[in-house]
């Protein structure tokens, strides 16, 4: 995993598997939380990213060598964007999913095995975009910050 900060923000990148993502979230979070975002917000923008990077890991980079994930994070007064690109599959028909909820009055053994992601993450961010450009996936997450008095 590759590290990088300054004043404005950090970057970093690593491999699209499963144990890479894993601690390049964790970093991501842990440096969060150091440049003072509180505890809750950290706890929503870590799920948020695990569900997009995961998407990553197992859509963008399925059945091919793994590429890189570059995620790039910036702090402003009363938000937080986070950049996510890669360089696998682009989405389907080059949209976001629509992540409507899964249908949960069912049996148990009926349940969606996936479908949810996309929904909780689009529950926890402000605005949501994505792009291809040239032969790389852009997605782009804001989250608005509460002000602290």
């Amino acid at each position: 995993m590759q590290f990088n900060a300054d004043r404005q923000g950090f970057a970093l990148n690593f491999r699209a598997t499963e144990m890479e993502a894993r601690e390049g979230i964790r970093a991501v979070a842990t440096q969060l939380r150091q440049r003072g975002l509180s505890e809750d917000r950290a706890g929503d923008v870590e799920i948020a990213l695990a569900e997009a990077i995961n998407n990553v890991v197992e859509h963008a980079y399925a059945d091919v060598e793994p590429g890189q994930v570059r995620i790039r994070c910036q702090m402003r007064d009363d938000k937080l964007l986070i950049r996510i690109s890669d360089q696998g599959r682009p989405l389907p028909d080059g949209q976001l999913p629509k992540g409507e909820p899964a249908n949960v009055e069912t049996d148990l053994a009926d349940l969606p095995e996936g479908g949810f992601g996309w929904f909780l993450i689009r529950q926890l961010v402000s605005e949501i975009r994505y792009e291809r450009r040239k032969n790389s996936n852009l997605l782009s997450l804001r989250f608005d910050l509460p002000q602290v008095s």
